[in-house]
Parts: C-alpha cells; structure tokens; sequence
C-alpha cells in the first residue's frame, strides 16, 4: 500500500482499494463514470477489444510448443476462438484438423526478419499467405493478418511507415480481417507509432487495425494510448508479459494483459473483462513455467497483499 498509514491499512480492505482503483473494473461513487466522459471528450473508443496473445505468442514462445499438441490438450469453450499461426498451406491444413476456428498469417516490414522468421522473403511469404486465406475463406474460417517490425527491425533497424502499408495492403486485399501491427522488438515510440498508422491508416480502415507492443523499452502503453487516440480500439496483449521473440534477440514480452487493462478501466473504456481474474490467471501460469510476472500492476497488487 505505499506509504498508507498503517491506521488506514486496518480501515481499508484490499478488495475495497482494489475498486477504488478500478483493478477489477467496477466503479465506486461514479468514478468509472467520469472517466468514461473524460474518453468521449478526448475522442477515445468507448469499447476496447483485448485479443490475449499469451497462449499462444507468450507460452508458444516460452515452450515452442506444437500448436497440434496445445490445440489437442485444452478444452475449447463455445464463442471463444483459438488462432492459431499457419505460415503456409501445409501448416494450414494441420491447424484445421487439430480443431482451430481462425488462422493467423505472420509476415514483416522487414525482408531480413521475414527470411529468419519464416524462411522466405516478403514477396514469398504473401505468395504462401493468398494460399492460405484462400483456402481458410473457402472454409469460412476467420483469417487474420500481422505485420512483424512495424516501428524497427533487429536486423535492419528502421523500417519506414512506406514498407509497413505496403504489406498491410496485402494482408487485407488477400482477405485478412484484421491486420495486427507489431511493434517486435520495442523500440517503437508514440511519434513512431503516429507515423506508422498516419501511414497504413490511408490504405486500411482503422476498425480494420490492432496494435501489438511489446515492452522492451518501457513504451508500450504510451504507444497502445497514442493508437487509440487515432481511432484503433483492437490491442493484443498477453497475460503477465508472456512472450518474446526467439527472431529478435534481447525482445522482452508482450504488453501485460493486466496492466493494459489498469490503464483501460482507469480511462474508462469498457472491455469486459474482469481484472482480478486475469490477475489470477497470470498467477497460475507463472507458477506454472517458474517465471516472475512481468506486469507492474500485478506486482504492486502482490506487494500490496504481504504489507
């Protein structure tokens, strides 16, 4: 609890300073309230979409799991989808017949990581992708599309708001319904972020875009606030800051579910989802792989717990 009087510390239950502080999204006197018409006024989405990539980006990252062998090991509930990564027909055929209801395809800005993440240039990689929409349409399954290294390259360093639209338009023209920009290693910035979608957002509808920030640098959340500022109200997030990128040496995780949600419910945008209980999911797995979490909010949480 920082530096609350320990008088207050009896007073006050950790559940109560939970809501005050809109940790599990319920509003308390009308706070949640005035903050929503703070977000009308600054022109922010009322309603934020948070695609959890940890499963799948993070715990795939951590264990390089088969998705063959996830998809056969978990227990798949009706309305939630399970996207699963398929860099080409082959692969796409496998995902199906493990059970997934979405694809995602994974190309890049940038020629040099495409060749290291997926073994082929840009031009290559979208050749396999049509291939692979084509056939997830015909299927009428849900295609979705990300574009790697969209605010820098490990390899090449900067890429240019030019590059990322280009492949974006790709994406979107071949069928993907949402094209994720991926901000790989974390160098990116706000004015980056600006630049880039100022630049994709001239091809691309912004309810056709989501961000995708990892926190390498500390920017993550400037950069998710400056997109939304701009109209983009899909951001991929994984619980605890699971993840990496095993392509792009020194990347740290994703943006953690649990502190982009603080940030969301403290701005008053709705997502539907329940904080404390992400923050407990998060708990569960990081005990699970023995790994500390990365979210701030829920090491200040469990700080709060031991005082």
């Amino acid at each position: 609890m920082g530096n609350v009087p320990s008088a207050v510390k009896h007073c006050l239950s950790y559940q109560q300073l939970l809501r005050e502080h809109l940790w599990i999204g319920d509003s308390v006197a009308g706070a949640l309230d005035t903050a929503q018409e703070t977000s009308q006024l600054s022109g922010l989405p009322e309603y934020v979409k948070i695609v959890e990539v940890g499963p799948r980006d993070g715990l795939q990252n951590e264990k390089m799991a088969d998705h063959t062998e996830v998809m056969k090991g978990i227990h798949q509930y009706p309305g939630v989808r399970y996207p699963v990564l398929t860099p080409n027909l082959q692969g796409f055929h496998r995902a199906v017949a493990a059970g997934a209801t979405e694809i995602s395809v994974f190309g890049a800005a940038s020629e040099s990581f495409s060749k290291r993440n997926i073994n082929c240039s840009i031009e290559e990689s979208m050749e396999k992708f049509e291939e692979v929409v084509k056939s997830a349409r015909h299927m009428n399954i849900p295609a979705r599309g990300y574009v790697s290294c969209a605010l820098g390259c490990p390899y090449e360093g900067n890429i240019t708001p030019q590059k990322v639209t280009e492949v974006s338009k790709k994406l979107y023209g071949m069928g993907c319904y949402e094209i994720s920009l991926g901000d790989t290693t974390g160098v990116g910035t706000p004015g980056s972020m600006k630049r880039m979608l100022e630049s994709v957002m001239k091809e691309i509808p912004s309810s056709a875009l989501a961000v995708h920030c990892h926190d390498t640098y500390g920017q993550a959340l400037a950069n998710i606030l400056t997109a939304l500022q701009m109209g983009i109200n899909v951001v991929d997030s994984a619980v605890s800051g699971l993840g990496g990128c095993p392509y792009a040496k020194g990347a740290s995780g994703n943006v953690a579910t649990e502190d982009l949600i603080y940030m969301l419910n403290g701005l008053g945008l709705n997502t539907g989802v329940n904080l404390y209980k992400v923050m407990e999911a998060g708990d569960f797995i990081c005990k699970a792989v023995n790994k500390t979490t990365n979210s701030k909010v829920a090491q200040a949480s469990f700080n709060a717990r031991l005082e």
